[in-house]
């Protein structure tokens, strides 16, 4: 039998989960169909920062960067385990933006959001202190502001996670491949596997990110036209330095480098601005963006790096909208959503732009905008509700640290704050029957245990061991090639 819905969407990013989330809690029956893993391509591939964006005050995105500012508090509230405040330092250098200029940016920065929960900017010195230790000489001094921290691939997951238990159902490693009008409602052919089905929707929301003009091409619009492909690289290295703060660095060619502590053991480093073509799915770090990252490193910190000392990298492909002429740094990262104006015609909505920040109020206008053309008129309801796990209540996540310790003593400490802030509140939902270090099962390495891998098979559509160790944690910075071939020896097992 043909299945019905009220909303397909196409996309499993952080936009399409984040829709699929408040769509289904509003009593939309949801499809989200994902040519991959839910995560597996731009939104797995950021700075992983929630933040307002400081840089964006220059091109004078005053509007975008209060809203960013505004949905930062919001998510730090809903999220409090995926996403946590960061310091970050900005040394002033030498023939760039003068300090006058920064810091009046900054008080924008600080204010411009409204009231604040986090600490805001300061002035510090970078001789003889922690934050000064490893930079190379030069700035003596530096400005400190606040941002937040998020994992990124976790909070589409979460946000998928959530809409499917309010109903949506979530297909992941499936393509659409045809999309048209019949008897007034769209009807979509979709393929997983060799496998092909059909579903009708009442309307269809196109979040489909760098690919969303091949859907737009599907369907017969052409919404995407003039969306611009920017690859944004990434490097992870060996640590840099100490301390849990972060460091923007003003580059020589205007734009701004990060340097933010990544995984306890090492330091993420980017990220470049590189206009492709290309298939999206074929984004990876090319030379130019080594040499360009790697200059980057020593130019800042004291350090000579090579291409040898890279741990790993990855590359994401932001669909930005705006005029193609523009240097890829200076384009928007503010969204459009773009409705067919035929009435006649089921709603059909394409997402175009857009940044991880921004995430819950682009969906919380889309649902918003397709709504009344499906006579839904339920409120929104996604900035008061925890994502799954968030219910911290009057606690901190050193106060859900300590629980866990608490009622799981033979958890090695450093895996307790690797789960707490992977899970939050969930932990104790996935470990209810573990009551010592055997009943874990098998450990894959870094605290990885048999328990946790199944739980993501069973809720968190995790199919594959790149899913598990790459998008659903980053324990693969962590694993040798021998436990690697363990776990996926194991997946093969649970999948006869």
């Amino acid at each position: 039998m043909q299945q019905e819905f009220n909303l397909l969407i196409i996309g499993g990013g952080i936009n399409g989960a984040g829709i699929a989330r408040d769509a289904a809690g509003r009593g939309l029956s949801v499809c989200l169909v994902e040519q991959a893993d839910l995560a597996s391509g731009t939104s797995s591939a950021s700075t992983k920062m929630i933040h307002g964006g400081l840089r964006y005050l220059e091109y004078y995105e005053f509007g975008l960067v209060r809203q960013a500012l505004k949905e930062r508090e919001v998510l730090l509230r809903i999220a409090p385990h995926l996403i946590q405040p960061l310091r970050i330092v900005l040394p002033i250098l030498p023939k760039m933006r003068p300090a006058w200029l920064i810091r009046i940016g900054l008080w924008i920065y600080d204010h411009l959001g409204g009231k604040i929960s986090l600490a805001s900017t300061s002035s510090i010195s970078l001789t003889g202190t922690q934050e000064g230790a490893s930079l190379k000489s030069g700035p003596t001094k530096a400005f400190a502001y606040s941002d937040g921290w998020v994992d990124d691939a976790r909070l589409v997951v979460l946000n998928a996670v959530d809409a499917a238990d309010k109903g949506a159902k979530i297909l992941t490693n499936t393509r659409l491949t045809t999309l048209q009008v019949k008897d007034g409602k769209w009807l979509a052919e979709i393929v997983k596997g060799n496998k092909k089905s059909n579903c009708t929707a009442r309307c269809v929301i196109n979040a489909a990110g760098p690919w969303a003009d091949k859907v737009d091409n599907l369907a017969g619009f052409d919404h995407a036209a003039h969306m611009v492909k920017v690859q944004g690289s990434h490097i992870v290295l060996p640590k840099l330095y100490d301390g849990e703060h972060a460091y923007l660095f003003q580059n020589p060619d205007g734009r701004v480098l990060f340097a933010i502590p990544f995984q306890n053991d090492y330091t993420l480093f980017g990220t470049t601005d590189t206009p492709i073509t290309g298939d999206p799915a074929k984004a990876h770090l090319n030379a130019a963006e080594t040499e360009y990252l790697l200059t980057g490193v020593s130019r800042f910190f004291e350090h000579n790096l090579s291409k040898k000392d890279i741990i790993w990298s990855y590359s994401g492909v932001r669909a930005l909208f705006g005029d193609p002429q523009k240097s890829a740094s200076a384009l928007s990262r503010d969204y459009e959503l773009v409705m067919d104006e035929n009435t006649d015609n089921p709603p059909f909505l394409s997402i175009l732009g857009g940044k991880v920040t921004t995430y819950r109020k682009l969906s919380e206008k889309a649902v918003n905008m397709i709504s009344s053309r499906l006579g839904n008129d339920l409120d929104p309801w996604t900035a008061t509700k925890p994502l799954p796990g968030g219910d911290f209540g009057n606690d901190s996540l050193s106060d859900l640290i300590s629980r866990i310790e608490q009622q799981h003593p033979f958890f090695d400490k450093a895996n307790v704050t690797r789960l707490a802030k992977a899970y939050g509140t969930l932990v104790f939902d996935i470990f209810t029957d573990v009551k010592s270090q055997d009943d874990l099962g098998i450990d894959f390495g870094y605290g990885f245990s048999e328990v946790e891998a199944k739980y993501l098979l069973q809720y968190e559509f995790a199919n594959t061991v790149d899913d598990l160790i790459w998008r659903r944690s980053k324990i693969g910075l962590h694993l040798s090639k021998q436990q690697v071939k363990k776990l996926q020896d194991w997946l093969v097992l649970e999948h006869i």
